[in-house]
């Protein structure tokens, strides 16, 4: 029996007949509506995350099968705290607390995929995903938290492998991510107005020296290369206030 297989990316319950999974489908002569339906149904719980999907097909029945893998971890792991990017400062930023029963059910999920050997192995290269994207693990850093798996403080959830929350203890961790988005939003509002102070103080100055000034008063870079001119633009402005001032000077 001659299969061919048709590999696509799609996002969760979203696929269509349009590119990329449409065309690949035409020339393989089965009923693309019934894949799409097939594929969405499959994809359904991966709502806004890209999927890997693969369709694989008989050449001679036209039957077919299809085969869905799993979102990266980072993926899961942000769907479960409901945010849509990681901390773009991990080690200083946090953006979200995540529960040691989503962490369970991100390894069992993403299981065929990871290297360890236990559910309790996989857990903690979960909790190492965490760590990088600025996300706390029942409150702690994701290196404290794997000090925690290694003593056996989730030894009873591993070994049930817990992984649906209560109604309270949702309520807690979006209350949480609530509270530490506001937080960074404060934060950025103090920093922001801190730059437009010294940027003030500094009119005239080069960039050079203001950037200097702002990474002196503690500022992010990320803010510092929001806020600061460019040289290019300071330097057309300073070649302006030159051609201006013969004139200036002339009329009086």
């Amino acid at each position: 029996m001659a299969t061919q297989t048709i590999e696509v990316l799609i996002e969760g319950g979203k696929a269509t007949a349009a590119p990329p999974l449409g065309p690949a489908l035409g020339p393989m002569g089965v009923n693309i509506g019934q894949v799409v339906s097939e594929i969405n149904k499959k994809t359904d719980s991966f709502k806004g995350m890209q999927v890997p999907v693969k369709v694989q097909i008989d050449s001679e029945s036209k039957e077919f099968s299809i085969h869905v893998g799993t979102p990266p971890a980072s993926q899961l792991i942000m769907k479960e705290v409901g945010i849509e990017k990681g901390s773009g400062k991990p080690n200083t930023e946090k953006v979200a607390d995540i529960l040691i029963e989503q962490i369970i059910k991100v390894a069992k999920m993403k299981e065929s995929a990871l290297l360890g050997k236990t559910l309790k192995d996989r857990v903690k290269e979960i909790i190492g995903t965490c760590n990088s994207m600025g996300i706390l693990v029942e409150g702690k850093s994701a290196v404290d938290a794997i000090k925690d798996v290694d003593a056996g403080k989730f030894d009873q959830e591993i070994k049930s492998e817990k992984t649906e929350l209560t109604a309270e203890e949702k309520a807690r961790v979006e209350a949480e991510r609530k509270r530490m988005q506001a937080e960074l939003e404060q934060k950025k509002a103090e920093f922001m107005k801190t730059a437009d102070t010294i940027i003030k103080e500094m009119t005239g100055k080069t960039p050079s020296e203001i950037k200097a000034k702002l990474k002196a008063a503690g500022l992010p870079d990320d803010i510092i290369k929001t806020v600061l001119p460019s040289e290019a633009g300071a330097a057309g402005e300073k070649k302006a206030e030159t051609a201006a001032a013969p004139k200036e000077a002339q009329k009086k």
